[in-house]
């Protein structure tokens, strides 16, 4: 059978298996409604565009347009610290009682929101697409798809990983029951990126509220306008589970009101965003020990071996560098190409990068390529690819800045080769669309190119032999690694996500990511206290007795000797210090 006969048979029958199961066991999902502006809802709004002049920034306020065609949206108020240190305790006041929520409450309020997104898929994806330029597709899959994912494992599986569990006492305390408990940490603050806005609100927001936590979010100021309409299917679906209306706070605003969140007093901090702010948060998190978990930056690696499918590393090569106009996180950065396969691979790409649509993402026929969405970003694209040109780069698609009547930011889509390890490009983390690729010639080089980086966030490998591509995989300097695919550990939601080296440290997603939401308790308490109670022997009871060392160290060698014989003997001494000559005088 062909792997599409494969495929197909699983995307129409594990669904519908799964909803069967769903439908027999679920209980009643409240539907939410939220109003919708004219704004969010229409292709055209206005004629207004934006331009610095007419709509110049302050500190206290936000003018926010659509990258695509720098139509003017509005403009929104910037939040003062003192502003986030009030959002911050309002939502200390609704975590003390969302902390006492159940579980099934906790599920409810995911189920309600995965219901709402499903069924407005379309105004999500339009808000996003035209806050952050990104085409409808890739909005569905970036921002819809695997938000559902993430509430759904929650709802699935979440509760299961934050139950007390059970843990070994050990040889000595064969008699002691021990566990771990996991307890909410309390507020949680989460500074997200610009990038995903609707995903990048509600990831951190649904594994908070599921660990019994409340959180402030601070959404950035590139892309605050769309955190309006966002905000208002938060606030309906908590009334509609009856969970506190304050445990969400949202927070629109410049570096003040994020430096403000980070010293505000949140029992723990979500970075996501640049290594060179995520270094500064850092620095002003330590002077209150709030504990930070930083992704950063990335240049991951995509590996393509000589035995690879062609067809497959291309077509999800093109994905991987070109989605969101290659502003992903985990988008490929350096593609890492076998000499045998090195013309097929660029000659492939560069034809079908040639033939991409660009444009506005709303109002008009599909495009595949959007616009940038952080000002002057397309201009440093173009900066990062002349300066690889110039120094003996071949660029074979794209390799320039476009600029449409209709006004926008954009950059073409590129492919790029005969890329270096000297090159700025191969270094400096682009976060636009480019494919820059290099040649190798042996796994070791590959490695060592993959490895020569001070990024490590995720990467992928190539190989129809999947020995190979695992052992490649594994020798990888990074968080995250995906083997004939591009960034599928994060449709995996049990999975961690984050790096290494400059991508940052700690998890925000799966087991780890949620359990990191928690204070993990270790308890031990007596197994049998009917049968036995522990208590201290007289021996060691102060003042100790003559022979109390002998005691100690005979328990040692009773429960750990390492043959019978010296357990033996370490029987034998705790007897003799049990002698009369060892007791208390």
């Amino acid at each position: 059978m062909e792997v599409w006969s494969v495929l197909v048979a699983a995307v129409l029958g594990l669904p519908l298996a799964y909803a069967l199961l769903s439908f027999l066991s679920a209980e009643h999902i409240p539907s939410v409604s939220v109003t919708v502006e004219d704004a969010e809802a229409r292709d055209v709004i206005n004629n207004e565009k934006y331009t610095a002049a007419t709509h110049q920034a302050t500190r206290q306020q936000i003018p926010c347009y659509d990258p695509g065609n720098m139509q003017f949206l509005g403009i929104l108020e910037a939040d003062t610290a003192g502003k986030v240190e009030e959002k911050i305790q309002r939502a200390r006041a609704a975590a003390k009682d969302w902390r006492q929520s159940s579980f099934r409450q906790r599920r409810l309020l995911m189920r309600v929101l995965l219901k709402y997104i499903i069924e407005h898929q379309e105004t999500i994806c339009r808000v996003s697409a035209r806050d952050s330029g990104k085409p409808m597709v890739d909005a569905a899959f970036g921002e819809v798809m695997v938000t559902c994912e993430k509430l759904a494992w929650l709802a699935r599986e979440g509760e299961r990983h934050l139950c007390p569990e059970r843990r070994t006492a050990g040889v000595m305390m064969f008699y002691k029951a021990a566990r771990v408990e996991y307890h909410p940490l309390g507020v949680v603050g989460a500074i997200v990126p610009w990038n995903y806005p609707f995903h990048n609100v509600f990831n951190p927001l649904s594994a908070a509220l599921f660990a019994g936590n409340s959180i402030v979010i601070k959404v950035s100021e590139h892309a605050s306008w769309s955190s309006r309409y966002y905000g208002r299917i938060v606030a309906a679906a908590l009334a509609a589970v009856g969970a506190p209306g304050d445990l969400v706070q949202i927070v629109t605003g410049y570096a003040k009101a994020g430096q403000a969140l980070v010293t505000g007093g949140v029992d723990k901090l979500i970075f996501v965003g640049s290594t060179e702010v995520g270094r500064r948060v850092m620095a002003a998190a330590a002077a209150t020990l709030t504990p930070v978990t930083l992704e950063l930056g990335g240049k991951d690696a995509f590996v393509v071996c000589h035995d690879a499918d062609l067809g497959q590393a291309v077509a999800t090569g093109l994905r991987s560098a070109f989605q969101s106009c290659g502003q992903n996180c985990a988008g490929a950065e350096r593609f890492i190409v076998h000499e045998r396969v090195y013309d097929a691979f660029t000659a492939m790409a560069a034809e079908a990068a040639r033939g991409l649509r660009q444009g506005h993402a709303l109002g008009g026929p599909p495009v595949d390529c959007g616009a940038m969405c952080l000002p002057g970003l397309a201009e440093r694209v173009a900066e990062l690819v002349d300066d690889a040109v110039a120094a003996g780069a071949q660029v074979l698609a794209g390799g320039r800045l476009v600029r449409p009547p209709g006004g926008g930011q954009f950059y073409a889509p590129t492919v790029l080769a005969g890329v270096t390890p000297a090159m700025r490009i191969w270094r400096e983390e682009v976060f636009g669309p480019v494919m820059a690729i290099a040649k190798f010639h042996s796994e070791d080089e590959a490695v060592a190119l993959a490895n020569d980086c001070a990024f490590g966030l995720g990467s992928a490998v190539f190989s129809q032999n999947e020995v190979r591509a695992n052992a490649i995989g594994a020798r990888l300097e990074a968080g995250m690694t995906s083997i004939n695919d591009f960034a599928t550990t994060y449709m995996c939601q049990s999975l961690p996500f984050g790096g290494v080296k400059d991508s940052g440290f700690d998890r925000f997603a799966g087991v780890e990511g949620l359990r990191g939401l928690c204070v993990a308790k270790a308890v031990c308490e007596d197994r049998w206290p009917w049968l036995m109670r522990t208590d201290i022997p007289p021996i060691l009871r102060y003042p100790v007795g003559d022979g109390a060392f002998g005691f100690v160290a005979g328990l040692v060698g009773m429960f750990y000797g390492t043959s019978l014989g010296a357990r033996a003997r370490g029987l034998g001494a705790v007897l003799r210090a049990l002698l009369p000559a060892g007791k208390k005088r």
